[in-house]
């Protein structure tokens, strides 16, 4: 089950690894579950490309906070090669490091060139917004389990928090999303509620699910809406809340989760 940061103090009511009756991407996918093997493992060269760039950035993070200087810079040298050799990693590398230095000129270019080959990479695997009290967070995943790349097939996985911070309860009526895919294809999917319901969220609570997206290509991105109204006073009009965009990434940004 997924469960929030325990400094997450709002009850939560949270439905794991399920599924939307009409998810993204055109298909009905069942419960999530990821596979692949975790650090040492003897089967770590099937491991996908971000699957790969992931276990280095977390085996470089644990040798730096056990003090093994060593290992950790011999991880350092391997994750700059792997950035080398992969076109998006080394652009963005090379984006922060002319920020950070002050050289924007570089930066600009960097940018344009993500930009050209790989638009979506731009944006970071989650996304945080607010309307009307209403705040909707989304971290999406890589599952590369599930996923087909030789048959054009990428398997993603996301996870949304909805917290109500207003003062009104609400009902989550209809949903919309709109997907991107790398080649600048659209797809609008609209739906009743999600997962099969329409959830009232009362003040200072929350609703959580997870639901999953394929996607023709190794990268895209989703945006949308949820339809909502006040559920204290007959006659409330409906209004929308944002779901800010967010990346479908097979490298994802290893940003924290929620």
């Amino acid at each position: 089950m997924v469960t929030g940061p325990r400094s997450h103090k709002i009850p939560l009511r949270i439905v794991a690894c399920a599924s939307e009756s009409q998810s993204p991407g055109g298909s009905n996918p069942g419960s999530v579950r990821g596979s692949g093997p975790g650090p040492g493992s003897s089967q770590s060269s099937f491991l996908s490309p971000g699957q790969t760039y992931a276990l280095l950035k977390q085996q470089m993070e644990v040798a730096a906070k056990s003090e093994d200087y060593e290992e950790a810079a011999r991880l350092r040298d391997s994750l700059k090669t792997f950035e080398d050799q992969e076109p998006v990693l080394r652009l963005k590398r090379l984006l922060k490091e002319a920020i950070d230095n002050e050289r924007f000129e570089d930066a600009a270019r960097y940018h344009d060139e993500l930009k050209e080959i790989a638009p979506h990479s731009l944006l970071n695997c989650s996304s945080d917004a607010t309307t009307s009290g209403i705040r909707v967070q989304v971290r999406s995943v890589y599952i590369e389990g599930r996923s087909q790349p030789s048959k054009g097939l990428y398997f993603f996985a996301y996870r949304i928090r909805i917290t109500n911070n207003s003062d009104r309860p609400v009902q989550l009526l209809r949903r919309h999303w709109i997907i991107t895919d790398a080649n600048g294809r659209t797809e609008h999917v609209w739906g009743i509620g999600v997962i099969g319901e329409q959830p009232v969220i009362l003040p200072n609570t929350g609703f959580e699910y997870s639901s999953a997206c394929p996607l023709g290509t190794s990268s895209g991105r989703m945006e949308g809406d949820f339809e909502m109204k006040h559920v204290d006073k007959v006659g409330s009009r409906t209004f929308n809340v944002a779901i800010a965009p967010f990346s479908l990434s097979t490298f994802e940004d290893g940003g924290d989760s929620f």
